[in-house]
């Protein structure tokens, strides 16, 4: 691949800039429900319907058959002034049934009620069984035109711009499930391109469970809830989980992964994705290359601490859903490039000795660098849930000219079982005709009828060759844009039930990743291990974990089996001892702060005007600024009035990225332990100042938040027990200079100095044993 000439800063500028200019400069502060303020009375004078927030917008309005129609997204939404039934017949009355007098019976003629309840009781369509919860947006995916050497795919090609939406996803929970459970999270992307739909399916994971999609129903029936209780939700802390990994130890590197802090993303924006298979790439002149595909997020990727993701799940269970949507519409458009690592097409398909078609591999960043080929922005919130991010049908098998399958025995699979659980989920073939799903090429297939379908067909002859249409439609060949499958060779062979002896390998790649951590982060890993083993109740299953982790490395072993109280096994393998991969860790790196969540905490009536400046300066820096005051509405009316976003009942450190401390605040009036658990009463007594405030306050100093204080800020840093020359905490004379310090904190995420590693405590103590 030839160089990029683009450079990447500028290509996201003007990818941000066009978008701006045609939604607007976003919402400074985000989450206001409708696109303009309600009146405090019921509105009686007949108005149609508001239009879309501006972060909003709908599917393009293309035809069942991929025509562009032009007609504007208002025109396919609902219209009218006045409430009227599915046929459009206007209802005088939508509260009372028609009855027999008002005492009733009620009559089987109300043709309203029926058409209301019937509806009503059919809402709801099958869940998916996998990535039941998700989130998603629309945006823009700009070709660098560097994959030219590699691939013909138009949407590739140097400035091109193709619409794209994009659901991310858990795995394991339903619907109602909480975003910020540790699990795997899904990164599907639907690119709407010139040559028809090709959908990118993966992972925050480049990794999977397994190596063949016959076990594909297994380990999902093994995550999922256990079938007498359906308990627990959305975890894999429980036995059915650790027993089957434990069982088929190729989901060793996988589970590894999960927990690690990849496994507790802070943010969508912030999470890294992966194709997880083995691609085909085919260039205009016939010449292919194997590939996988990344998303490497412009902001980093960043994961919240355990506690912090527990705390989450509880106080905010739409944590992650919330993030994208307010990002989005404040105007601070997520980001990630798309990039491949490539390999020759061998026979083997083999690379460095890495097996490429064994989805439980990676190829080293080192051995083989990620190389930009395009960039993603999201610019735009779906306007209905339901009929985009529910109703939105991925499949691996949608491809374009220029990127073919392999023969990972995952991947073949997969491209079965996504069009057939469309057939259930959405109730027959016809989901490509859904809006959301709706190809922008045209479309001349001669599949005909069925349930849902949409497009009115025309002609007399679904079948081809013809004369009685004309002959239409016609085949194509490759020079006019045929999508051909690679003729790649298969050899011959014994009809098996096997995998190559590369599949054997189970352990090195996840020393591999073990290694490549920094202590903090091995930390986290034990942290992790150690809690969901402790939730398992058989002792086997715990012990045969810590037999699979004892050949991974002897450290992680141990510290696990003290934690379980139980002996640590010997490694059953030899322990290799690969060069460490910086790439795999987290930390490191400086990162922009590109929407990030700023509390500012004020008393209500101190330094209003630190709080103006710092408010502002925060939204210059393009971050997102929440004031916290004792309650809610507006400070100093009379004045410049300051709002307030949250009260210290409503806040919680989870929430924000990083605390400014304007002020010492006094207990609020409804600090109050029998209003507000998290109220001590003698705290509030004693302390005077909210209780709210410190547990806020040492939280985030917990959690390794940067934390920013001023003035009377002061007081209430000293009064939570925090040093001013803590790690990651600021103070200076003015708010602004705070924020400058506080900024710069926010560039490695988190103040990662707070957290000692264990073993250099008990390095430093002495070992307690």
């Amino acid at each position: 691949m030839s160089e990029k000439k683009n450079p990447v800063k500028a290509a996201a500028e003007r990818v941000v800039e066009k978008v701006q200019d045609a939604v607007g400069p976003g919402n400074e502060i985000p989450g206001a429900p409708g696109p303009v303020p309600p009146p405090v009375a019921e509105p009686t004078e007949p108005t149609g319907p508001l239009p879309p927030k501006p972060d909003q917008r709908g599917p393009d309005t293309y035809s069942p058959t991929g025509q562009e129609t032009g007609v504007p997204q208002k025109k396919v939404a609902q219209g009218g002034e006045y409430l009227t039934t599915a046929q459009g017949a206007r209802l005088y009355d939508t509260d009372h049934s028609l009855k027999a007098g008002p005492r009733g019976p009620v009559l089987l003629q109300d043709h309203h009620l029926r058409e209301k309840i019937t509806h009503f009781d059919h809402e709801r369509i099958p869940e998916r069984v996998v990535h039941a919860r998700g989130a998603a947006a629309h945006g823009v995916f700009q070709g660098y035109g560097t994959a030219a050497g590699i691939s013909k795919a138009a949407f590739l090609a140097k400035d091109v711009e193709t619409p794209v939406f994009v659901r991310f996803s858990t795995v394991l929970g339903s619907r109602g499930s909480a975003d910020t459970v540790r699990d795997t999270r899904g990164f599907a992307t639907k690119f709407y391109t010139e040559e028809g739909v090709f959908d990118l399916v993966g992972n925050n994971i480049p990794v999977f469970f397994i190596q063949d999609a016959i076990k594909f129903p297994d380990i999902i029936h093994a995550g999922k809830p256990h079938p007498d209780r359906e308990i627990p939700q959305a975890q894999s802390a429980h036995d059915t989980f650790w027993d089957f990994v434990t069982l088929h130890t190729e989901a060793t590197h996988h589970t590894l992964w999960n927990m690690s802090d990849r496994g507790i993303p802070r943010s969508y924006r912030m999470m890294e994705g992966f194709g997880v298979h083995t691609f085909r790439l085919v260039n205009a002149e016939g010449a292919t290359t194997l590939v996988k595909f990344h998303w490497k997020p412009k902001l980093g990727v960043h994961s919240l601490v355990w506690e912090e993701a527990q705390i989450t799940a509880g106080v905010d269970p739409d944590f992650h859903r919330r993030d994208l949507a307010d990002a989005i519409e404040a105007g601070a458009f997520p980001q990630w490039e798309l990039g491949v690592q490539t390999f020759p097409d061998t026979e083997d398909q083999m690379f460095e000795g890495i097996d490429l078609l064994d989805a439980t591999k990676i190829v080293p960043e080192e051995l083989a660098p990620v190389q930009p080929i395009g960039l993603l922005t999201l610019n735009a919130n779906p306007s209905n849930y339901f009929a985009e991010t529910e109703q939105v049908a991925f499949h691996l098998g949608h491809l374009v000219p220029g990127i073919d399958v392999t023969d990972d025995p995952l991947l073949q699979g997969r491209l079965f079982s996504y069009l057939d659980t469309q057939l259930t989920r959405l109730g027959g073939p016809n989901f490509g005709q859904l809006p959301i799903n709706r190809t922008h090429a045209p479309v001349n297939d001669m599949l005909r009828d069925g349930m849902h379908q949409t497009a009115v067909h025309r002609g007399v002859a679904p079948y081809r060759p013809n004369s009685l249409d004309g002959g239409c439609p016609f085949l194509a060949g490759e020079d006019t844009g045929a999508y051909i499958e690679v003729p790649a060779e298969v050899a011959a062979a014994r009809k098996v039930r096997e995998n190559p002896a590369s599949f054997d390998d189970h352990f090195s790649q996840p020393r591999l990743f073990w290694l490549s951590m920094t202590p903090t982060e091995r930390e986290h890993i034990i942290a992790a291990y150690t809690f969901e083993l402790g939730k398992c109740y058989e002792q086997a299953i715990k012990e045969r974990a810590l037999l699979v982790l004892a050949n991974i490395d002897s450290e992680l072993c141990e510290q696990v089996a003290a934690g379980l109280g139980l002996p640590a096994p010997q490694a059953t393998v030899p322990l290799d001892e690969p060069q460490p991969s910086p790439a795999l860790s987290q930390l490191g790196g400086r990162w922009p702060g590109d929407g990030r969540i700023i509390g500012i905490v004020t008393a209500g009536d101190q330094d209003l005007s630190g709080v103006r400046s710092v408010r502002q300066a925060v939204l210059d820096a393009g971050m997102v600024p929440l004031v916290i005051a004792p309650t809610g509405g507006k400070l100093d009316q009379d004045g410049e009035p300051v709002t307030v976003q949250r009260t210290f009942a409503t806040a919680r450190s989870v929430e924000f990225d990083a605390i400014l401390l304007a002020g010492a605040p006094a207990p609020g009036p409804d600090a109050l332990g029998a209003r507000d658990a998290k109220v001590d009463d003698d705290v509030a007594v004693t302390a005077g100042i909210d209780p709210r405030v410190l547990l806020l306050i040492t939280e985030a100093f917990r959690h390794g938040k940067a934390i920013g204080a001023w003035a009377d800020g002061l007081d209430a840093l000293q009064t939570a027990g925090i040093a001013p020359d803590a790690p990651g905490v600021v103070t200076a004379d003015g708010p602004v200079t705070v924020l400058e310090g506080l900024t710069e904190m926010l560039a490695h995420h988190r103040a990662w100095d707070r957290f000692t590693p264990a073993v250099a405590m008990i390095a430093s103590v002495g070992d307690p044993s």
